[in-house]
């Protein structure tokens, strides 16, 4: 016999005027460990709501046992203009002593006030009081947001213990494999349940496809069958004719549901000059505010076309190392050279470059409706329509939009600017998976240099080829490789303090010179090593076409200025093809190496 679920809809439609999903049908029992994935704008946030109890839901019903407790984490929690931070988490209803153990572990001061936190200080005091309830049921809409790594590391701990049911809400891949057992697809208005490890979703989500592409071949024939029924004449028989034209129109829609795909995001950005190889060079650079150390006797240099990751915990002074190292602002101690011709555009976490007054159009414009993107002139409401802006929602105020919508401004407001060294503080907050992996395969394209700052691993190992971690007492340590490596180097260095320190002699991060490690091929390679095959292929065909038309010995006789011309490109195909071999061959045994080393 099935478990009864502790919550459940039934036949539940909703949304903002045009219902964003249903009807569907959803319950979830004690134990339940499921992650509720869709593109932004899908209406996972609204099911949420509904599920919490909210907002009712337009059509249907929402059914809950008798005293089962619910907690829900909010994507946007409200603020709390009096009080201190423990009023704001105790608000929820959890033990006194319970809500201070959270606040500290989520690195807050109980008694700071609560209108001077930031929002994600408030959000992690949120989390906090939803926690100290001790819930059946447990709602979380992007937790992660605004979290360090060791907060997430630590979250993860909390969740592995929970027992009651949770439903959760994240773009963090890492985070999703390590606490979802199951998954909820919220796709073009229907849900589809499967209770795998997030890890399996891409490989699930190709298998929905090629049925959905099975099926809509299907209605394809069903529907030219039932139109050629139907150009038989309708009087004859009219009772079961009235039937068939019902069931064409349910073809037709049904047709035109699946055919209806959501719009992806498409992103470029206006081009800039390259500028030299030098980017930035960084000598014994330190960093104090009053007696607090943030780094200190820090040496790097950036050169183009470098992906560089900043981790550390909050507080730890990531942003200030980038102000830093872009020269916005001095170093108390050593010195920072910039390289000559640089154009930086940075995309702020607070998003404070946003006017939430101004309309969504106009906060690109900046007094023209053109803007030039890849050497192409392009009208703004054009270029907004590549990052799923379009109709009504140009006109509408910021701040009006999700949080997704507005990261996606952002990026499409910076994009817009010239530039050859791109700053991204963490980027991915809110973003759904579907942008997210639009913008690393930009960033993987794009020729300029990239510094970023994010709490999402999955993504910095995606994305960047070194990464710099501080540990928030004043140490720092420069790793190539991604989020993986930097933590396996601190781990094996960790591992070496304890003997070390017995001699007197604990490696400091600051002083570390870790050799390099990359476990993995980086992104750009990987996309690298499976295109060059195919562009292989092209280049053998194009130089057996050429052999063949110059193995006609009139060629030169009859055309001459085509000999010359086919020799020319024979060359030209033979070199390319020679310097793609070996860059092939350089690229495998690069991959079967560190496939080695990683086994």
């Amino acid at each position: 016999m099935a478990e009864l679920p502790l919550i459940a809809l039934r036949g539940v439609k909703a949304g903002h005027g045009a219902p964003l999903f249903g009807p569907l049908d959803l319950s979830l029992a004690a134990g339940a460990r499921l992650a509720l994935i869709g593109r932004n704008g899908a209406g996972k946030s609204t099911l949420m709501s509904v599920l919490a109890g909210l907002r009712d839901p337009d059509e249907g019903e929402r059914w809950k046992q008798p005293g089962v407790r619910l907690a829900h984490l909010l994507q946007d929690p409200p603020r709390k203009e009096t009080g201190t931070a423990f009023d704001l988490a105790a608000d929820q209803g959890g033990e006194a002593h319970r809500v201070r153990q959270l606040l500290y572990a989520l690195d807050i001061d109980p008694e700071l006030p609560a209108s001077g936190l930031s929002g994600g200080q408030a959000r992690r005091a949120a989390l906090a009081g939803a926690l100290a309830t001790d819930p059946d049921i447990l709602l979380l809409d992007e937790p992660t947001n605004h979290m360090d790594i060791a907060s997430i590391a630590w979250l993860e701990g909390e969740l592995a213990r929970f027992k009651g049911a949770l439903l959760l809400v994240s773009h963090d891949r890492a985070f999703l494999r390590r606490v979802a057992t199951g998954m909820l697809w919220l796709d073009r208005g229907k849900i589809r349940r499967r209770d795998e490890g997030f890890e399996r979703f891409e490989r699930w989500m190709e298998e929905v496809e090629e049925e959905e592409a099975g099926e809509a071949a299907r209605l394809s024939q069903s529907l030219k069958a039932e139109e050629r029924y139907r150009e038989r004449g309708v009087t004859a028989r009219r009772k079961r004719n009235q039937r068939r034209v019902a069931k064409l129109s349910e073809l037709r829609a049904e047709k035109i549901e699946r055919g209806r795909v959501q719009g992806q995001v498409s992103m470029a950005a206006q081009d800039a000059a390259p500028g030299g190889r030098l980017v930035v060079e960084a000598e014994s650079v330190a960093k104090r505010y009053g007696d607090k150390v943030l780094f200190q006797g820090f040496s790097t240099r950036i050169l183009r076309g470098d992906r560089i990751g900043i981790v550390g915990p909050n507080g730890a002074g990531k942003t200030t190392l980038i102000r830093v190292l872009t020269g916005a602002l001095a170093p108390d101690e050593g010195s920072v050279k910039l390289g000559a011709n640089i154009a930086m555009a940075h995309v702020d976490q607070n998003r404070a470059q946003l006017d939430p007054h101004e309309s969504v159009m106009r906060s690109i414009d900046a007094g023209s409706d053109y803007v030039t993107i890849g050497g192409e002139k392009r009208h703004v409401a054009g270029y907004l329509g590549d990052f799923l802006f379009s109709g009504p929602q140009l006109t509408a105020k910021v701040s009006t939009l999700s949080g997704g919508e507005r990261n996606r401004l952002l990026l499409a407001k910076v994009l817009a600017q010239p530039c050859n060294l791109l700053v991204l503080d963490e980027p991915t907050n809110d973003l759904d998976m579907d942008t997210l992996d639009v913008l690393e395969a930009f960033l993987a394209d794009w020729p300029g240099t990239l510094i970023l700052v994010s709490h999402d691993r999955d993504f910095l190992d995606r994305t960047v080829t070194s990464v710099i971690g501080l540990d928030g007492e004043g140490g720092l340590m420069e790793v190539v490789g991604g989020w993986s490596e930097w933590e396996g180097e601190r781990a094996r260095l960790q591992g070496e303090r304890a003997p070390a320190a017995k001699k007197g002699g604990a490696p400091s991060l600051a002083a570390a010179k870790p050799k390099p490690s990359t476990a993995k091929l980086s992104y750009k390679d990987q996309r690298e090593l499976e295109n060059l095959p195919g562009e292989i292929k092209k280049l053998e065909t194009t130089i057996t076409k050429l052999n063949a038309e110059l193995a006609d010995a009139g060629l030169y006789a009859k055309n001459p200025s085509r000999f010359a011309a086919a020799t020319a490109e024979l060359d030209a195909a033979e070199a390319a093809l020679g310097a793609k071999e070996e860059r092939w061959l350089e690229l495998e045994e690069k991959r079967e190496a560190l496939a080695s080393g990683a086994g």
